[in-house]
């Protein structure tokens, strides 16, 4: 693995999120979500499928080893608060790990922070789906919360540690060959139209087969002239590529 080591700019886990399925109505009908997540004292085991306690409504789109985890900032909690006009509290945006102190940290695709005993990585955005919208109550919110370009990161776990409240937040390995991720969240945003874009992620190893899959597919749109312009976003709803909450 190539990267270089880096001092980190220190933070500290603010909270530590987790929940576990629950039905909610949504047009009609009873959805499972586990989109519903408050803090807790911790410690709790980080190990690779995910977070002691913490639990997914569709393990076939949710969890697994490259979404061990979702990471959301508190500098872009505080964002969110001043857009919307009133407090959120962490947690409820979905997120396991809600963080401060990397505000000013541009989180490459592969970047390592370690959080009290254990090490993750950084594997993809966050690309949010209609369940989003319930927990916030405003079914045009999952549209917004993508157009802000603060979509927090998933990780996959490095190696398997105790994390709570107050533990320090380093990253120890930054990836700067490889993608922003919130470059990545923008590139689907937009449609996947920058060429040059999707190859450099779909060459990026630690980004899920999934999103690569779904860059290999617009290249290859792209060339042969058959991109239909269709919206990245609204293509991968409710379902998107290898990334969701809920």
């Amino acid at each position: 693995m190539r990267g270089e080591e880096d001092e980190g700019a220190p933070g500290r886990v603010m909270s530590v999120n987790i929940g576990t399925p629950i039905e909610v109505p949504h047009r009609g009908r009873m959805v499972s979500t586990g989109i519903f997540k408050s803090p807790v004292a911790g410690p709790l085991a980080l190990r690779t499928l995910g977070l002691e306690g913490d639990g997914q409504a569709d393990l076939r789109a949710h969890g697994g080893p490259d979404r061990a985890a979702y990471v959301y900032r508190w500098e872009d909690y505080e964002w969110w608060m001043e857009a919307l006009g009133h407090r959120l509290a962490p947690g409820e945006l979905g997120e396991n790990l809600t963080v401060e102190g990397l505000g000013g940290l541009d989180i490459h695709v592969g970047d390592r922070l370690r959080l009290g005993e254990a090490l993750i990585e950084a594997s993809s955005p966050r690309v949010p789906c209609f369940k989003l919208g319930i927990r916030m109550g405003d079914a045009s919110f999952p549209a917004r919360f993508r157009a802000a370009g603060r979509s927090g990161f998933y990780a996959r776990v490095i190696e398997e540690g105790r994390v709570a409240p107050g533990d320090g937040v380093e990253r120890v390995v930054h990836r700067s060959d490889l993608p922003l991720v919130e470059d990545l969240a923008a590139l689907m945003a937009a449609g996947g139209g920058d060429l040059a874009a999707l190859r450099r992620a779909v060459a990026a190893p630690p980004l899920p087969e999934g999103w690569r899959s779904w860059c290999r597919e617009r290249i290859a749109r792209i060339e042969t002239g058959s991109d239909d312009g269709v919206d990245g976003a609204a293509a991968v709803e409710p379902a998107e590529p290898g990334a969701r909450s809920g």
